[in-house]
């Protein structure tokens, strides 16, 4: 009678570590609600990017901040992303557009960082080649524009209009392409340390237009994250198309009501 009592009371135990495991997973899954919200811009832009999502959640009542991003390295960009996050008063929603997603996986374990929200861009893992992950996805066309200037890129007008910014309107997208940022070539071989989705609450955007990462690509980044996920009928810079779409799911991951 003794060992069945001490066999029902192993078994209850390990139960409840289970379900209350279960129980612990289920909670990084929901975000708490958040005051600010950090905004990195990725490769071939700026801060400006973030121009038309920015006063949905000023008006939301977050505080926001976009990175000037240096785009010379993943560990310089690392170190702006990190420095604007050390500013930070409170739980703080942390949104990478493109190459971004990079800095974000980076950055993102910071304990200020209460979820993370990723626009058409890169996912990779903790020292992943994502370089050959890409191979496995279709090119996108703008990578024919690219030039390289002693080891800094930059998108040709053609390219940039047609393919980075499509579905932006002309006059708009001119603006972007004339002050986009020089880009290392070497950033996009750099791999994290560390990937911050394994964590967090994690939110995702897949542009379904996108020309410069593969919609199917992003769709399959998406899901190895368990990430919330919506659909834009957007190019690669959907926060410009479509920033309400992109400001409601920043919402959401900053525990705020949705704009849909």
């Amino acid at each position: 009678m003794k060992s069945y009592r001490t066999i029902m009371v192993a078994t209850a135990t390990l139960l409840a570590a289970i379900f209350t495991g279960a129980s612990a997973d289920a909670q990084t899954t929901t975000p708490v609600q958040a005051k600010n919200v950090v905004l990195v811009h990725g490769a071939w832009a700026d801060g400006s990017s973030w121009a038309e999502v920015i006063p949905y959640l000023q008006k939301a009542g977050l505080n926001v901040t976009a990175v000037q991003n240096p785009l010379s390295s993943l560990k310089d960009s690392a170190e702006a992303a990190q420095r604007v996050i050390d500013r930070q008063d409170g739980p703080t929603v942390l949104v990478g557009h493109s190459w971004s997603g990079t800095v974000v996986n980076q950055v993102g374990g910071d304990p200020k960082i209460s979820a993370l929200v990723y626009i058409a861009a890169r996912a990779p893992d903790a020292d992943e080649d994502f370089v050959e992950l890409s191979k496995k996805f279709p090119t996108g066309p703008v990578r024919a524009g690219v030039q390289n200037f002693d080891g800094y890129t930059r998108v040709s007008e053609d390219a940039f209009l047609k393919y980075f910014a499509n579905g932006v309107p002309e006059k708009q997208a001119k603006v972007l392409y004339a002050v986009q940022g020089d880009t290392a070539a070497s950033i996009f071989a750099d791999r994290t340390t560390v990937a911050a989705w394994h964590t967090k609450p994690t939110f995702y955007a897949v542009a379904k237009q996108d020309k410069t990462i593969d919609p199917g690509l992003e769709r399959f980044l998406a899901k190895r994250m368990n990430a919330k996920t919506i659909e834009v009928d957007a190019g690669h810079l959907a926060m410009v198309s479509h920033p309400r779409e992109i400001a409601s799911l920043i919402l959401e991951a900053a525990g705020r009501k949705a704009l849909y």
